[in-house]
């Protein structure tokens, strides 16, 4: 093999926390995280509440999805699953700009990001086969 295919390889994928689509959730995660302390008190239990738990759950099924890749269905349901869990994230930034917490210019790159982690996801999905042990 040429140096330079060598050089255009993907390095290899050991655990979940290798994998492009978890550092980017985990870092979208995090965002949301810093963004949702700006949302009044009142908020705590519900806006605050839901927005965090499902930033962080893509992130949480993507751990879960990448141990079940044993049984290719088990693996695509949880893949399934974060897929939902970042269109939620996506619903309660929505609402965030909605209700006026969140400026949309600050939310516009996050809810991008998830729309590239929905986008990987489905690829994943669609090439489960690919990732799943034989």
């Amino acid at each position: 093999m040429s140096e330079e295919a060598l050089n255009l390889r993907k390095p290899l994928v050991k655990r979940h926390t290798d994998l492009e689509v978890y550092q980017l959730a985990f870092t979208a995660a995090m965002e949301v995280f810093e963004l949702s302390k700006r949302f009044p008190k009142e908020e705590t239990y519900s806006l605050t509440d839901q927005m965090s738990r499902s930033s962080r759950s893509v992130c949480a099924n993507l751990a879960e999805a990448w141990r079940k890749r044993r049984y290719e269905a088990a693996f695509i349901s949880k893949l399934g699953e974060c897929e939902a869990e970042a269109a939620e994230t996506q619903t309660w930034l929505q609402v965030a700009v909605q209700c006026g917490y969140l400026e949309r210019e600050t939310v516009k790159k996050l809810f991008q990001d998830y729309d590239h982690v929905i986008a990987m996801l489905v690829r994943m999905i669609t090439n489960a086969d690919h990732w799943t042990i034989k």
